[in-house]
């Protein structure tokens, strides 16, 4: 039975690769593995920088692709046909065909599927049982630490537990001259009692079904050669670097290896190799060769990425060459906080400048809509009967006299009182004839909670505050003692103070002054304008009153 399946595949397969007269370069290979078993079938690179381009599965000459539906049970994933599990129907001829832009390549693998009890090639001695799913020749190098690799199928999504070691079919246990790590057997200091053949056994757990692995290597021992040593990869080596999302990216890997060595140098990431990707964004660039000394060449391989996106970050991306391998893994790059702390301290100090500049123009605008929306409730039980007490100069000259009495006595009384609601007391149009002017000061300012005091150029040259000494001494109880608020007011510019009595020049000092630029006209005065907003701010808050006002 098995000479006559062995005679119909070579039939078939002499007709494939007459009857296919593509422009492909062609290979075969034959496989013998046993049924039950989870498998991939894969194919050898017979050149090195192949693999960049598509790959479809066929089985025996059918013209339809092998599915790559992942709930099938025969199903292509990347570069492999991948059996849940192989049984004997699953024996013939599969063709790997794998194109890209410039080449083409045909591979053929003749696949024979026997049954367990049907041994391996007749010796049960080897494989007792049939049961193993690969038999794999590895080299040992005396002398040195000899690495033996557990070939697993690398699916996605699946689990793997710790692999079991097995030397002439017995266990290894804890051994000084044994190390298992990941998928790999270290042999210390090999010799001849460490040759012999293999076995490693493991449990695959994929899509909730579970299968045992079981691989057989048979070793062969040789004497470990100068020119025959590892490739030494200078770069990278096992390091990270930083890149920017969405930027484009090329990292070579840098290899020195001997003439006389045939290793495969690739980028490999999450155990698949880039040419297998599939993708149009990470790619593997073409191989250079330089000579380095009369034993070795440098070789340099890339892996491009035409964009980095998230899902690249944090990923080792390794390059192989032989048994050595090294990784590199992209980071996002670290903020520069010297930067980001100067633009927000520049940022800030903006903002603030901004916000004051801004609260400065429209803080008064501000606190009388406030004061308007919000009432003050404030008690009258404070004792004071007058908003403001106003004290002015008696001008000599007529012109200015007259500019006096129509401030004091005709607009003010007309904004802040009829339109504000204030109630003022003026002097000279509210006390009592007769009366002492000391203690009519005296008696009113303590009875006010603010003092408006208006001041023109010749302020200084009739007497306000400057021979009245009893006045002064009244005032000046009023303000330093009390705390009283007061408002300076100039109807003109006045340039020099420098003959003010020093009281007004403390006050101004002190509170600041407001200057007049309105008309005198009588009944072309509102409340609204900038001059009266002015003074309002520097009003006392309004009592809460029952009928609403404009200001």
């Amino acid at each position: 039975m098995v000479i006559l399946s062995c005679l119909l595949s070579g039939f078939i397969l002499t007709f494939l690769l007459f009857a296919r007269a593509e422009k492909c370069k062609v290979s075969t290979e034959r496989q013998h593995f046993v049924a039950g078993r989870l498998f991939a079938l894969s194919y050898p690179i017979t050149e090195e920088k192949y693999g960049h381009g598509n790959v479809t599965c066929y089985k025996n000459s059918s013209k339809t692709p092998i599915t790559m539906d992942r709930n099938s049970r025969v199903h292509q994933y990347l570069g492999q046909i991948l059996f849940f599990p192989l049984t004997l129907e699953d024996s013939g001829i599969y063709q790997f065909i794998i194109r890209d832009s410039s080449s083409c390549q045909k591979i053929f693998v003749n696949l024979t599927v026997q049954n367990r009890s049907s041994g391996w090639c007749g010796d049960s001695s080897k494989d007792p049982g049939g049961l193993a799913d690969n038999h794999d020749q590895q080299i040992l190098y005396r002398g040195t630490i000899s690495i033996l690799k557990c070939h697993i199928i690398s699916l996605p999504n699946s689990t793997l537990n710790s692999i079991q070691w097995y030397k002439d079919y017995k266990p290894i246990g804890n051994n000084d001259k044994y190390l298992s790590k990941d998928s790999d057997l270290y042999i210390y200091n090999t010799s001849t009692e460490n040759s012999g053949t293999y076995l490693c056994k493991a449990k695959l757990t994929c899509m909730g079904k579970h299968y045992d692995i079981l691989n057989i290597i048979s070793t062969t021992l040789v004497n470990k050669l100068e020119e025959k040593k590892e490739p030494e990869i200078r770069y990278p080596r096992n390091n990270s670097i930083e890149v920017q999302l969405g930027s484009p990216l090329v990292v070579n890997c840098e290899i020195i290896d001997g003439k006389e060595n045939l290793n495969h140098r690739s980028w490999k990431v999450n155990e698949t190799f880039v040419d297998f990707l599939n993708s149009n964004r990470i790619k593997e660039g073409y191989e250079s060769k330089v000579s380095h000394g009369e034993k070795y060449n440098f070789y340099t391989v890339n892996i491009s990425f035409s964009e980095v996106r998230q899902e690249d970050y944090d990923r080792p991306f390794t390059c192989m060459s032989g048994s050595s391998a090294a990784f590199i893994m992209l980071k996002h790059p670290v903020p520069d906080v010297r930067r980001y702390l100067i633009g927000g301290l520049i940022t800030a100090l903006c903002v603030i400048m901004f916000v004051m500049c801004t609260y400065h123009i429209v803080k008064i605008d501000i606190v009388l809509w406030y004061r308007s929306t919000f009432p003050s409730t404030f008690s009258k039980e404070d004792g004071k009967l007058y908003d403001a007490y106003v004290l002015y100069p008696k001008p000599k000259t007529e012109s200015q006299c007259q500019d006096m009495n129509i401030m004091v006595l005709n607009i003010m009384p007309e904004i802040l009182e009829k339109q504000c609601g204030y109630k003022l007391f003026i002097f000279g149009r509210d006390d009592v004839p007769g009366q002492a002017v000391a203690n009519v000061i005296d008696e009113n300012i303590k009875l006010s909670r603010r003092l408006i005091i208006i001041l023109v150029s010749e302020s200084s040259n009739y007497g306000l505050l400057k021979n009245m000494s009893e006045e002064q001494i009244t005032i000046y109880n009023a303000l330093i003692q009390d705390g009283m608020k007061v408002i300076l007011i100039e109807l003109e510019k006045i340039q020099d103070y420098k003959d003010m009595p020093e009281s007004i020049k403390y006050l101004k000092q002190k509170h600041g002054v407001l200057r007049w630029k309105g008309s005198y006209a009588e009944g072309l005065q509102s409340a609204k304008t900038k001059f009266w907003k002015n003074v309002r701010y520097h009003m006392p808050p309004k009592q809460y009153s029952s009928s609403p006002d404009v200001c």
